[in-house]
């Protein structure tokens, strides 16, 4: 099957898995500090492109392949591998953003996305239909296997280091390898033979609707266009919302700073500072030593207090916590979190503004807003705090 691929279409299919992953892995990275219906948009929008890169790619790897002069596409299975595919690759990206796991999280995370890009392979591959019947080398169907998930590990880890500059590019490229690779090893071993051979038959299947090869060259054109303008769109400065103007401090010498925004009309639930914050775990009420605490997220009227291993829910709002909470060791760098400045271990420019990580068992990244990005340097001892004369 390899020996009679069109060069160029092999070429281009991994480029379009490649940013395709680009495109959805940059997406999920945005994910990080939005809350509702921002969140949930990007995630969809990082499992589509991710999904469709993986099925465009499929297609465009079918395209440049050697098959049968009568060979169809049945719609039902194609529908049906690209559905199989976004809902596995779905539930891989909400599980690797929405926890920021260690080694076995991202583990079963690569395994989700392996079996995703696996699927579609083979409930694709299975949808062709013609006068003959498809025969697979066990071997390499295992090991295409192997190689998805494998690569799929390489591509999250990437992704998720705190590594700056190439990250995500190189995260991309894992991704593009992991589909592409996967789907060329998969062809490698599988051959066409006539009907009644013993094999499955894709005649048997030929009774359902099907589409040429010329529709679904079609379609994959508009899809490549489509992942080429996503790739393009997200190269673009991020938009999203309205950041929040900095509130003035006038210090006892007239020298104007910066200060963290405030929620309007929530008062503060104490001046106090407190030594513990309480937190809903297993239908009781548990408390966290402030020490241990990394950072805590807006969630409506409620945050997700970290402690370096998993988030638990405070009944507290953002504003009250940062009320309570010692300025001295942990400050608000937006207005959905707050961060405890001393387990701070990296930060890099993101979009307008900068994200941070600290650190734990399993390091998580809290979004920095560009009103507060000086404050976090000056915190941090990278930069003197320039203070705004009136």
């Amino acid at each position: 099957m390899l020996a009679g691929h069109n060069p160029y279409l092999v070429a281009l299919s991994v480029a379009v898995a490649i940013l395709g992953g680009y495109t959805g892995l940059g997406l999920a990275a945005r994910i990080a500090g939005r809350s509702g219906l921002q969140r949930r948009a990007l995630l969809v929008g990082a499992a589509a492109f991710l999904s469709i890169g993986i099925w465009t790619m499929h297609f465009v790897g079918m395209l440049a392949a050697p098959l049968p002069g009568d060979a169809a596409y049945l719609v039902l299975p194609t529908i049906v591998s690209y559905l199989i595919c976004a809902l596995v690759v779905g539930v891989s990206v909400f599980f690797v953003i929405g926890s920021r796991p260690g080694a076995l999280g991202t583990a079963v995370a690569a395994l989700l996305l392996g079996i995703g890009i696996s699927s579609m392979h083979y409930v694709g591959i299975h949808g062709l239909a013609g006068n003959f019947a498809i025969q697979h080398d066990l071997s390499k169907v295992a090991l295409s296997v192997m190689i998805a998930i494998a690569t799929a590990y390489g591509a999250l880890r990437i992704f998720l280091a705190p590594q700056t500059g190439l990250r995500l590019a190189v995260a991309a490229f894992a991704f593009g390898l992991a589909v592409s690779g996967m789907h060329y090893t998969a062809m490698a071993g599988m051959h066409f033979v006539p009907p009644g051979a013993g094999h499955h038959s894709a005649a048997a299947l030929s009774d359902g609707l099907q589409v040429s090869p010329q529709i679904v060259s079609l379609i994959v054109a508009c899809l490549c266009f489509l992942i080429a303008a996503g790739f393009l769109l997200f190269l673009l400065p991020e938009q999203w919302g309205q950041v929040e103007p900095p509130a003035r401090l006038v210090a006892s010498n007239g020298v104007i700073f910066e200060a963290p925004p405030v929620d309007p009309g929530v008062e503060p639930a104490s001046t106090d500072k407190v030594q513990r914050v309480p937190v809903q775990s297993a239908g009781a009420t548990q408390f966290v030593q402030l020490g241990e605490i990394r950072s805590l997220r807006a969630d409506a009227h409620y945050t997700w207090v970290h402690d370096g291993n998993r988030e638990r829910m405070c009944s507290w709002s953002i504003s009250e916590a940062e009320a309570a909470l010692d300025p001295a060791m942990f400050l608000r760098v937006h207005r959905s979190h707050i961060v405890a400045m001393p387990h701070v271990v990296l930060i890099r420019k993101e979009g307008d503004g900068a994200v941070v990580e600290v650190d734990g068992p399993n390091p998580h990244l809290v979004p920095v807003s560009r009103a507060r990005v000086a404050e976090v340097k000056a915190r941090l001892g990278l930069a003197r705090r320039q203070p705004v004369r009136g």
